[in-house]
């Protein structure tokens, strides 16, 4: 299964299967006031070109995606997901790395991923990837 799929940077096509997607994903929060809306996720992929990526099967479908992108000086992960059918063959890796070697060529140093605190795969996930909870900031919002 894993030599059928295949990576493209997101595109503004493909955002509405994206999100389809990430809403069928458990552990994945979409916000409602618009940021994760079709034009939100637009806006966020004309200002970060080229650092979000999908995977696709051989039928042509999205079953997998991450949003990433950076401020100039930190890179941050939004939101990463894989059908779950196609769990456990290296997608999600494979999404990541993508990812942050882009932000590697744009010179950024350390990368920052939100998570559910009850979304125990993801939590399970980076662990094992070795990706380090931050101890020393809490993550504070606002709405506009």
């Amino acid at each position: 299964m894993k030599k059928d799929i295949t990576y493209f940077e997101m595109i503004y096509s493909d955002i509405p299967n994206v999100l389809k997607l990430w809403s069928l994903s458990e552990g994945v929060f979409l916000h409602t006031n618009g940021e994760d809306s079709e034009e939100g996720i637009a806006l966020y992929l004309e200002r970060n070109p080229g650092f979000s990526y999908i995977a696709k099967n051989n039928e042509n479908k999205i079953i997998g995606a991450v949003l990433s992108g950076h401020d100039g000086r930190r890179g941050l992960i939004h939101h990463l997901a894989v059908d779950e059918k196609y769990r456990k063959n290296g997608i999600a890796n494979k999404l990541m790395s993508l990812s942050i070697e882009k932000l590697k060529r744009e010179k950024i140093k350390k990368v920052l991923l939100f998570v559910l605190n009850n979304n125990i795969e993801a939590i399970k996930f980076y662990d094992y990837n070795n990706w380090i909870q931050e101890e020393t900031v809490g993550l504070y919002s606002k709405i506009l």
